[in-house]
């Protein structure tokens, strides 16, 4: 199966947004190379992530991604229910699906669909707490959109 991935100019850097051939999001990276994007990004997501930096949109409201383990499902639907503007710890999250707050960071950091499914709304009990991304400075990504969302931790 052929995957398309475009690329998204958000405030803090490029994004890259992989879509299958039917148009369905199967990742997202907060990061991004125009070289490795050759493909238009689908104005509807266009619109979307528009909105989002602008403030018109505060949740995607977009499903978690089915390509993962049972447990990574539910800790990613836990994931997608936090408000904009809301931030819960990996702990408030583990007591609700009965996990651990190690193994809810290690299924944070496997989320696909990062932006979209909000892992940058799960935070330490004392801080900041982790963020999955493969380059740059992770952690002043997840300050900015934290910020973005009237979060100043």
């Amino acid at each position: 199966m052929m995957n398309y991935p475009c690329l998204y100019a958000a405030p803090f850097g490029n994004i890259t947004l992989i879509f299958d051939g039917q148009g369905n999001l199967l990742e997202v990276h907060l990061y991004g190379h125009p070289e490795h994007a050759p493909y238009p990004l689908p104005e509807a997501w266009r619109q979307k992530l528009d909105d989002y930096f602008s403030g018109r949109l505060k949740n995607f409201n977009h499903p978690a991604s089915t390509h993962g383990t049972p447990f990574q499902q539910k800790v990613w639907q836990a994931i997608a229910e936090i408000p904009a503007g809301e931030v819960q710890t990996y702990q408030d999250i583990a007591r609700r699906i009965g996990s651990h707050p190690r193994a809810v960071g290690s299924a944070c950091g496997k989320n696909p669909l990062a932006l979209v499914v909000p892992c940058h709304r799960v935070v330490a009990k004392q801080g900041l707490g982790g963020f999955s991304c493969k380059e740059g400075d992770a952690l002043s990504i997840k300050r900015w959109l934290l910020k973005h969302e009237g979060i100043n931790l």
